[in-house]
């Protein structure tokens, strides 16, 4: 049994071997939790509608991409769509995977936000209508910022799993983190030197989202809100 190289390590890590993956690996997953935020909203509104059409629509959704395989899902995207359009539709493997993982992430934010809109008082929302408040108003006055306490938290652990994610990428040959050590490492059979750099890397990106997160969080939590109403009336004072 050989012994870990340090050399192989350092130079790995050093290296720009992993920066185009790096920035691959962080499109791919903003890209697709914007795509999945959009897709839980949409399933949100949905989900809580009067019209019990878009309410079973919904919960199919749901039902459909929370019980498959990502990776099923993220092969039916580039290979079998092709097929069943007749090449019509024939996406690129990083945007097929983008929209893969965001049409998947899609269904656990549509119950992510779904609890959120549901731990907003329902008087405001009866108080806005009596006013005369349209429905958009309501929901991006209303609803949406006090929402996000309960949304945000939940919303950063699925940042973090996507994160994650993307790693099955490689199915497809999208050249993210992980696919760049497979091909790494089937060169110079260095298997424990390029795991430990892309678990390194992985490591990384993930404590800079946990503090991004953190931030936002903090940023619509109750204590910032009350600090911040207390800031106004002093100087409104």
């Amino acid at each position: 049994m050989e012994s870990f190289d340090w050399r192989v390590f350092y130079h790995l890590l050093w290296s720009t071997d992993f920066l185009r993956p790096l920035g691959i690996t962080l499109f791919a997953t903003v890209a697709s939790m914007v795509l999945g935020s959009l897709f839980g909203l949409l399933g949100a509104l949905g989900s809580l509608s009067p019209v019990s059409s878009l309410r079973g629509a919904t919960r199919i959704y749901t039902w459909i991409f929370r019980g498959i395989p990502t990776l099923v899902q993220i092969v039916f995207w580039y290979d079998a769509l092709p097929e069943l359009t007749h090449g019509l539709i024939n996406l690129s493997p990083l945007w097929a995977g983008v929209l893969a993982l965001g049409v998947n992430e899609g269904a656990y934010m549509t119950e992510i936000i779904r609890a959120g809109f549901l731990s907003v008082d329902e008087g405001q929302h009866e108080a806005a209508k009596a006013v005369g408040m349209p429905a958009r108003m309501r929901l991006f006055t209303i609803t949406l910022p006090q929402a996000m306490r309960l949304i945000i938290p939940p919303t950063g652990n699925q940042v973090i799993n996507m994160l994650k994610n993307t790693s099955l990428l490689f199915a497809i040959a999208v050249p993210e983190i992980f696919a760049t050590g497979m091909n790494i490492y089937s060169e110079n059979f260095r298997y424990f030197e390029v795991i430990a750099t892309m678990s390194i890397l992985y490591l990384l990106l993930s404590s800079v989202v946990t503090l991004v997160v953190k931030a936002v969080e903090n940023r619509y939590s109750i204590d910032h809100a009350i600090r911040r109403s207390a800031r106004r009336a002093l100087h409104g004072a």
